[in-house]
């Protein structure tokens, strides 16, 4: 037998660049569109090129950042959560109730909704239940719930949380800090660490990881416990900017959080895990609400023309992917 036999056929250059483009196309596509989208806003305030107008252009990022990450880990096991945005009001609620009142009491109801969690990825892994199913029934039962502790907006956030959202820097935007935060927990979670891998494996050969003797249960159901956390980071940043409880608060999180994830690389059927994508995605969709602000859109056609715009990067990522696979 040869030795050429025995010698794996290595990828060449252009192959190994071809694959790395695929794989970063979108995140800089998202890239992209969140500096033209930028430079659109600095054309109309150039006050927001400085500390304070980054402070409050980013400001609204932060806790769709958290949440976008936690919706890029249950993406990349196949599943898809329904539920992310009620549940991040519902965050809100408890803190600006529970917390401030029998703060004892606030840390075991969050403590419960992560065990809600896990028992969620343990349903849909054991009785192989569709997640948009599970998820969505579950995001009745936060609306229910926060309803009944906060009928009405209001409350009020406990200091240490309010100072966390008066946090302003001289050196360098807050909300900047945050996002780099969360884009590195995301990265070490999904990247840096073997449960990382094996979400991913997970969401793209399931029959792959079982064969390599790692728990499928336990793969999902830990997915759902680290997501519970970013989304109740999440929650409580946000009750930390508005110092209030308001369970309506962030219910267009869901679909943000899944164009987000979609806009930086990821997709439905699992298997692919970006934070820096899912980052980009999210503070681009963040940028675009400020700025169809600033132009005095009407707010009857806010939501229309960022469906344009996401749908426009969505379809360029089609193009640039499909331009580097030929």
């Amino acid at each position: 037998m040869t030795s050429s036999t025995l010698t794996p056929t290595l990828p060449d250059t252009r192959t190994r660049l071809k694959v790395t483009a695929a794989h970063g196309s979108p995140a800089l596509l998202s890239l992209v569109a969140m500096v033209v989208i930028f430079s659109i806003a600095v054309a109309n305030q150039p006050g927001i090129l400085s500390i304070p107008g980054l402070t409050l252009m980013l400001m609204s990022a932060v806790p769709l950042v958290l949440a976008t990450q936690a919706q890029m880990l249950i993406m990349s096991v196949g599943d898809i959560d329904l539920g992310i945005g009620y549940l991040v009001g519902f965050v809100t609620v408890i803190a600006a109730t529970l917390l401030q009142t029998s703060p004892f009491v606030g840390i075991l109801v969050l403590g419960t909704i992560v065990i809600a969690y896990a028992a969620l990825g343990l349903i849909i892994q054991k009785r192989n239940v569709p997640s948009i199913i599970v998820t969505l029934g579950m995001s009745f039962v936060w609306l229910g719930l926060g309803l009944q502790f906060l009928p009405t907006p209001g409350g009020e956030a406990p200091a240490w949380l309010a100072a966390i959202g008066r946090w302003r820097p001289d050196w360098v935007p807050a909300p900047l800090v945050f996002i780099l935060i969360a884009t590195l927990v995301g990265w070490l979670i999904v990247r840096r660490s073997r449960l990382g891998t094996r979400m991913r494996a997970l969401g793209s050969s399931p029959a792959t990881l079982e064969k390599l003797g790692w728990s499928l249960t336990r793969t999902r159901v830990l997915t759902y416990l680290i997501a519970a956390g970013l989304i109740i980071a999440a929650g409580l940043m946000l009750a930390s900017q508005t110092r209030s409880g308001d369970i309506n608060s962030a219910s267009n999180f869901t679909l943000m959080t899944i164009a987000a994830v979609i806009l930086g690389g990821g997709n439905f059927s699992g298997g692919r895990a970006l934070p820096l994508g899912a980052t980009l995605g999210a503070v681009t969709l963040g940028l675009i609400t400020v700025l169809l602000s600033l132009i005095n859109l009407s707010s009857s056609l806010q939501s229309a023309a960022q469906g344009l715009i996401v749908l426009a990067v969505l379809a360029g990522r089609v193009i640039t992917e499909r331009a580097i696979r030929s």
